[in-house]
């Protein structure tokens, strides 16, 4: 299969353009007081309104994702963009590393280069990894589907990937939010995967049953971080495209609608974002929505979840047989 060498390279009139509605956007009314209650804060929105306009450099971001070597190619029938970097080390590991929503590649940009070269890290060469690090179809580089697909199908093209185009006899797969789904599903029906990590657990089987009184706590925890976090999940996943007709015109709008999402999911402290993510790390995470219109696309793997051959978890009393890890971490949207 060809594998064909990708840079990214943004037209100025495109940034330019997105410039121009971040200019001109006209503020909503907030309720005094009001804060994260009701949404995203309208004072912290002015402010990544102010650093967008004065201070943040698309092609600054540009240049250092273009650092690393990447790639397209067609491992079934769509497209796949792929970040590609081969360590040092005789072992060949492959390590496929999947975002999710509202993530992208951009999340990876700090690991990638310490898991593929831990000697320029004071560590081993022998310890690196290939590492792999895809955009899933329908965000970022890669190409958007004619319709909606979720991480069953999604994770047959990563397989594919790894296999087929890539050549790896074997490979590792990591995962948070739609990665971990999609990790699962390499672990469960994939042909090359020998092990699975997660930073997040996936969905539950229809029917599953509770048993221990911590089976039944982390139920209830999850049901009230789902009431009180969960109608961007209703919304995607019934009526994608509405939202889509209020947003992709929007960059204020995408931008408000992810930056409450890393707020809301993320251990920071005292609340405040500054204290894990700087400004531009979640700007350049929201430009690459913007530069390649997909922000609409990327919320079809929530339809796409209920839509894929199969269904969306794997088989109750099915299991995964490789190696799992879990990654449980504090302030996640799904405890």
């Amino acid at each position: 299969m060809t594998i064909a060498p990708f840079t990214i390279d943004i037209p100025r009139q495109t940034v330019d353009a997105i410039m121009a509605k971040v200019r001109a956007f006209e503020w909503p009314d907030a309720p005094e007081g009001g804060g994260w209650a009701y949404g995203t804060d309208l004072q912290t929105m002015k402010e990544f309104q102010n650093h967008w306009l004065q201070s943040y450099d698309w092609y600054a971001a540009q240049g250092a994702i273009n650092r690393f070597p990447q790639f397209k190619a067609r491992p079934l029938d769509l497209d796949i963009h792929f970040i590609h970097l081969r360590s040092a080390s005789a072992r060949r590991r492959p390590l496929i590393i999947s975002h999710g929503w509202p993530g992208s590649i951009v999340e990876f940009l700090n690991v990638i280069e310490p898991l593929a070269h831990p000697e320029k890290f004071g560590g081993s060469a022998e310890d690196g990894f290939d590492v792999v690090v895809p955009s899933l179809p329908g965000y970022g580089f890669s190409q958007k589907p004619p319709k909606p697909v979720g991480p069953r199908t999604v994770a047959r093209h990563f397989d594919a990937l790894m296999t087929q185009v890539l050549g790896y006899s074997g490979y590792l797969a990591q995962g948070g939010d739609w990665g971990s789904s999609i990790s699962g599903w390499m672990g469960y029906e994939g042909q090359g995967c020998k092990a699975v990590h997660l930073n997040m657990m996936g969905w539950l089987s229809p029917g599953v049953s509770f048993d221990t009184p911590e089976e039944q706590k982390a139920a209830q925890a999850f049901q009230a971080s789902f009431e009180a976090e969960g109608a961007y999940f209703r919304l995607q996943s019934t009526k994608p495209l509405t939202l889509s007709y209020g947003l992709m015109d929007s960059p204020v709008g995408v931008a408000a609608w992810i930056v409450e999402k890393f707020k809301a999911w993320s251990d920071l402290d005292g609340g405040r974002l500054e204290s894990v993510y700087t400004k531009d790390q979640l700007l350049t995470n929201i430009m690459v929505y913007l530069v390649t219109r997909t922000f609409g696309t990327s919320t079809w793997m929530y339809r796409g979840l209920f839509e894929d051959p199969g269904g969306a978890p794997i088989p109750l009393k099915s299991r995964v047989e490789k190696p799992v890890a879990v990654a449980r971490v504090p302030v996640d949207l799904i405890p």
